[in-house]
């Protein structure tokens, strides 16, 4: 079906639209403490990193949109691309926001497609828009501290095995980083500790519909990694890992 992308910057009406798209994100995930800090101002501050698509037959809804943040990789104490992952290239992206710094690179921080939308080939789609738009605004590098989609059917096992795993044709064995693979992109590290979300019990309870009454590791749908809990002490903390991979614009 025929749709059409756009910058938030412009075409800001479709704010709305985009903030009522549904998504698949399981609950927890909107807690991290970074994200709630800075995420909500990218498309206010930073509109030109923000992608949006529409159906034609429909150009005032949303069905699914790409988020970005400019920064300048090249900054002193910097040059690596951070083990603390979307949560530390946030930070730096509204650092040098703050500073003046000249940006020389831009991470992908989020692609979601409407859950009608699934199916469609519109991640790779929207992937590919956010590489063209960093070529348009004249910066270097496109880097993405990818969330593996399959990675939550495995997620006792080691990230690190588990980001570079193939297949018989030499493709990663994850679907999502197949998809920046078919399209250049190459698998650079592994972020140990790229989102960090910390919460109560209760919270926790709130979030997932589990217990959260053992202390110890629980497994999490939805979830890359087991989120460690301490039920005596009130509270568990779940540390996500992600991939970095860097593509050619």
């Amino acid at each position: 079906m025929p749709f059409t992308i756009t910058t938030l910057a412009e075409r800001p009406g479709l704010l709305a639209s985009k903030r009522a798209m549904p998504d698949t994100w399981p609950a927890f995930m909107a807690e991290d403490l970074v994200g709630w800090a800075c995420f909500a101002r990218i498309p206010t501050e930073l509109p030109e990193h923000v992608l949006v698509a529409t159906d034609d037959r429909d150009p005032d809804t949303v069905i699914a949109y790409a988020i970005s943040a400019p920064f300048r990789l090249a900054a002193e104490g910097r040059g690596e691309l951070p083990d603390l992952g979307w949560d530390q290239v946030l930070l730096w992206a509204f650092e040098d926001q703050r500073s003046g710094a000249e940006p020389d690179t831009v991470s992908a921080l989020e692609i979601a497609v409407s859950r009608d939308r699934q199916g469609e080939g519109l991640s790779g789609v929207m992937l590919s828009a956010l590489r063209e738009n960093t070529r348009r605004l004249g910066i270097g590098g496109l880097v993405a501290p990818v969330r593996p989609t399959a990675r939550h059917l495995d997620p006792t096992g080691s990230m690190e095995e588990y980001a570079f795993r193939t297949r018989p044709d030499g493709l990663p064995s994850d679907p999502w980083l197949r998809v920046h693979a078919r399209m250049g992109g190459v698998i650079v590290k592994v972020a140990p500790a790229a989102m960090t979300i910390t919460g109560t019990t209760a919270q926790w309870r709130a979030w997932t519909g589990l217990p959260f009454d053992t202390a110890g590791q629980v497994v999490v749908e939805g979830a890359l990694t087991p989120v460690h809990c301490e039920p005596e002490r009130g509270y568990a903390v779940y540390v996500e890992p992600n991939v970095w991979v860097r593509h050619t614009v």
